[in-house]
């Protein structure tokens, strides 16, 4: 046992030592679900699609479907968990079970539409799909690699000492792999820091969320339009508007059960800086104010505009008030 009073921080030290231990060890067992999650997705939309283009599904495709599909959302669901332990590691992180239905909900109707968006559009542009699944993949493969290249941060090292700067490179490539090929599905709730120890940032960027879910949704709306534009015989007797706004609502109904998880259900709601109710009146506060803004720069237009043609006025009604007194004194000169 050290003396001289560093006892205490000896036993901290190894108290860090065995946490972060026990993070990293959660990490790689759940590493196995995350390449499920990537094996299933793929198989779930070639299923889907054989099963579209020959207008039959057979019960055993059926239940392999169902099989893929719950796969995928118990990865995801393990990812969000992995996600909130790795964040808030110091604190004792309880998981309710309402949590764990929200995010079943959640996961289940954001990757389901996902899919059969992905499968609607595949069956009608089967050229066109290639570019939107390399844009989607390469936006969140470097996206990883821009932000460490911005940040100016030297090149991790420490990661593991027996790698070489080669076999930390292709690590690192292999967790954009991951993270890339969750996102083109869903929302990866392990957001990759390349510049961090950790590699994983802890902090809560609703920004981020924000503008992946707009993006996502307005991307499944313009798919959709297109199948809908190019459609075959094969969805001859499908109602494709009813169908749409079915897929459209069913996404926004995963958006709704995010928001009741991070609203009441998030193990750790407390230790955020603005809950999500707050930060969708500041938003609904700052598109007021805008709106009012804008109104108040169009009235005081009108009225520059109403007092300008005004000035342009005055002077004319001058002129031809002035012109009934030059004719009356030109006639009193006559009679004089």
């Amino acid at each position: 046992m050290p003396k001289n009073g560093f006892s205490e921080e000896v036993e901290k030290e190894v108290g860090q030592a065995e946490g972060k231990l026990f993070t990293h060890r959660s990490a790689f067992s759940r590493a196995s679900v995350i390449q499920a999650f990537l094996g299933s997705a793929p198989q779930l939309t070639l299923q889907l699609y054989i099963s579209t283009l020959q207008q039959d599904v057979t019960v055993g495709r059926c239940l392999f479907m169902v099989l893929s599909l719950l796969s995928i959302v118990y990865g995801a669901l393990r990812c969000n968990i992995l996600a909130i332990k790795i964040k808030y590691d110091e604190y004792d992180v309880k998981v309710k079970p309402l949590a764990y239905v929200c995010i079943f909900l959640w996961r289940s109707f954001e990757i389901a539409t996902r899919v059969i968006v992905l499968v609607l559009f595949t069956s009608v542009l089967k050229a066109w799909v290639v570019m939107v699944v390399l844009i989607n993949f390469f936006s969140f493969f470097l996206y990883p690699w821009i932000l460490f290249w911005c940040s100016g941060s030297p090149f991790p090292e420490n990661i593991e000492k027996a790698l070489s700067r080669v076999g930390t490179t292709i690590v690192l490539c292999f967790l954009t792999l991951l993270y890339a090929g969750i996102n083109m599905f869903c929302w990866s709730a392990v957001q990759l820091k390349i510049n961090n120890p950790d590699l994983i940032s802890k902090s809560q960027n609703w920004y981020r969320l924000l503008v992946y879910y707009m993006l996502r949704f307005i991307e499944n709306a313009f798919l959709l339009l297109m199948w809908y534009l190019y459609k075959t015989d094969i969805y001859m007797y499908v109602c494709a508007p009813l169908l749409i706004l079915q897929l459209l609502i069913g996404y926004c109904t995963a958006i709704l059960f995010m928001l009741v998880f991070y609203q009441f259900f998030h193990p750790c709601k407390k230790l955020f800086s603005s809950s999500v109710s707050e930060g969708f009146q500041e938003w609904l506060k700052c598109v007021c104010c805008d709106c009012r803004q804008q109104k108040s720069r169009e009235s005081a237009g009108k009225t520059d505009l109403r007092s300008s043609e005004d000035r342009d006025e005055t002077p004319s009604s001058s002129k031809i008030s002035s012109l009934p007194s030059q004719i009356l004194n030109t006639d009193e000169l006559c009679s004089a």
